[in-house]
């Protein structure tokens, strides 16, 4: 049997605030793949029971490489289909959301927010590389690897270090 019954999103609405409609998104388009490149997560939905969330990079599950990648522009007119498509009840792909061919956001359906993992505090090295980032590898005084990770400004966002660059690696990763 189908279950065809809403999730309860009661919980995702308390925390992350109300969702907004398919044509409002539109009309803040901009600004709200901004806040999620930033960190935000914001909720979509579609006909009222059809619910996605606009969300940064970091809050993707599992490897991005093989997800759609969409265009911000093409996005924007087809959020209507895509939050459809992301929602779907058996698929729950996500979506990334690209800036001149590099993801910047992705949208995934609301869902998975309130059944999965909590997302990651900080980005994976993947996530930072896709993201325009980089990852600087160097020998310390003592003879160790460290990873650096910067973001699209030069920041750096997170440090690894141990015996071999695969360690380094690994431990921003775990770390």
């Amino acid at each position: 049997m189908i279950d065809t019954e809403r999730p309860a999103y009661d919980e995702l609405v308390a925390r992350l605030g109300v969702p907004l409609g398919v044509e409002d998104a539109r009309a803040r388009w901009g600004s709200l793949v901004r806040d999620a490149r930033n960190g935000a997560t914001t909720l979509i939905t579609r006909e009222r029971w059809e619910w996605a969330a606009l969300v940064p990079l970091s809050a993707v599950p599992g490897l991005l490489s093989g997800l759609p990648l969409v265009p911000l522009s093409t996005a924007r007119g087809k959020l209507g289909d895509l939050v459809r498509q992301v929602a779907h009840p058996y698929e729950q792909e996500p979506v990334l959301l690209s800036r001149h061919r590099k993801p910047v956001a992705a949208l995934v359906a609301a869902a998975t927010l309130a059944d999965g993992p909590a997302p990651r505090e900080l980005p994976t090295a993947e996530v930072m590389l896709l993201g325009g980032g980089t990852v600087v590898l160097a020998l310390d005084a003592h003879g160790r690897i460290t990873a650096s990770v910067r973001d699209q400004e030069g920041a750096e966002v997170a440090l690894g270090t141990g015996d071999s660059i695969g360690q380094a690696l690994d431990a921003l990763e775990n770390g």
